[in-house]
């Protein structure tokens, strides 16, 4: 039959959107959610189109603060983990010394160890040291685990690229900081630029590890939970949906510099 045929033809693009779909619900629910306006507490049952919630987002007591503070933790924490996951990249491909094999290796435990795990340790860490509990522990914390993810996508960039463009910038009387700056870094800027939104993104969202080295200091995961107790304020799904839709703006707008400058180079 044709349908059939057009199906098994097209399985793996239905799969796809499928599983697309499945993602994104979610999100979706938020989203309708955000314009709700509950009888209760919990913004759980569908009771009437409102836009109050969208005209006064801050209208719940701290819940601004924290989310100011997750978004100040966040960039601090893209920023550290992004540096330092950029040179240790390079130095794990383009150098060979002792123990380079097992740095390799360590690197990929943050991502294989529980969350739990980590935090404990951690915590045990900073108590040991005497380290007052709150941002600076939480920003440590992040910059470490968020480390190995951006290791992992410089490195794959880094691996890929190709050292004859870098030996030809030289031939051409390029010096060191030249080559780097014009070459090496424009190659590499894709991955650094995943490896820091992968970062962003697991730092503002990260609930385990900020909770047991958080203090009295409560970020927007915190007070999300925190208030999953009491009740569930609408401004919540108002600032997921924001920022879930500066997440898709950000997708989008890299897909086009990149399709502009595929076409460009054509």
């Amino acid at each position: 039959m044709p349908v059939l045929r057009w199906i098994r033809r097209n399985l793996v693009v239905i799969a796809g959107l499928l599983t697309l779909a499945y993602l994104i619900l979610p999100n979706i629910v938020v989203m309708v959610f955000s314009f709700n306006k509950p009888k209760g507490r919990f913004n759980y049952a569908w009771q009437h189109f409102s836009t109050d919630a969208w005209k006064d987002p801050c209208g719940v007591a701290d819940m601004c603060g924290s989310l100011s503070l997750s978004l100040q933790i966040a960039g601090w924490a893209t920023l550290g983990a992004t540096v330092l996951g950029t040179m240790i990249s390079f130095a794990l491909v383009r150098y060979r010394f002792r123990a380079r094999g097992a740095i390799n290796s360590l690197i990929f435990l943050p991502m294989a160890m529980p969350e739990v795990v980590m935090a404990a340790s951690l915590l045990t860490l900073f108590l040991n040291m005497g380290a007052q509990l709150g941002f600076w522990t939480i920003l440590i914390a992040h910059i470490m685990f968020c480390l190995s993810f951006v290791v992992t996508a410089v490195k794959a960039r880094v691996m890929s690229m190709d050292p004859r463009l870098e030996e030809a910038a030289r031939d051409l009387y390029a010096g060191p900081v030249q080559t780097f700056l014009r070459v090496t870094l424009p190659i590499a800027a894709p991955g650094i630029a995943a490896g820091a939104l992968l970062a962003f993104a697991l730092s503002f969202d990260d609930f385990i590890i900020t909770n047991f080295n958080a203090g009295s200091t409560v970020t927007f995961p915190m007070f999300v939970w925190g208030s999953a107790q009491r009740g569930t304020p609408v401004q919540i799904n108002v600032i997921g949906t924001a920022m879930f839709i500066i997440a898709v703006l950000v997708v989008v707008a890299g897909q086009l510099i990149a399709n502009r400058r595929k076409n460009s180079a054509r």
